[in-house]
């Protein structure tokens, strides 16, 4: 039920955010329902992700949202390469126990129910700890067809200091 809670209230939020930037909705849209259990889980693949990584991607850019969503799924010992994005990113984490990094600064560790926000052109990594699996919900604007820049990936002596 607190994922559920979690998932419902990150969704919210980034409706509510594209409803209020965008202004009035046009009376012909019509609501839509994506069901979670729907999704299909896929490999993230290993050019932008060290380990095993898997994403459950939720909706991208379309007529009326230019928002990508996805649940991913980080085994223990897995994560991103170091990344930015263009308007920012927030992560809600549902599963688990994480950590993140931004450039220069020391791991911060992340834990079911703690939301993230990575600011516009911030250089970070997110990903599970070695010893636990990290869920989380990522959502980001997209900008010019993309929600991120990715970069080099972080190195065993980078994930473990």
């Amino acid at each position: 039920m607190k994922n559920l809670s979690i998932l419902i209230m990150g969704l919210f939020l980034v409706t509510a955010s594209s409803i209020f930037a965008a202004g009035e909705t046009k009376s012909s849209e019509k609501i839509s329902v994506i069901k979670l259990d729907t999704l299909e889980s896929a490999s993230a693949g290993n050019t932008n992700f060290s380990g095993n990584v898997f994403l459950k991607r939720m909706f991208s850019a379309n007529n009326s949202s230019d928002i990508s969503a996805g649940v991913v799924n980080f085994k223990a010992g897995s994560r991103t390469a170091w990344h930015t994005h263009p308007q920012g990113q927030m992560l809600i984490i549902t599963e688990g126990k994480g950590w993140i990094q931004q450039w220069g600064e020391p791991v911060i560790e992340v834990q079911e129910g703690d939301i993230v926000w990575f600011p516009a052109g911030v250089k970070h990594w997110h990903g599970g700890t070695p010893d636990s699996d990290m869920t989380n919900i990522a959502i980001a604007p997209i900008v010019d067809g993309r929600s991120s820049d990715w970069l080099e990936k972080v190195s065993d002596e980078q994930y473990k200091k």
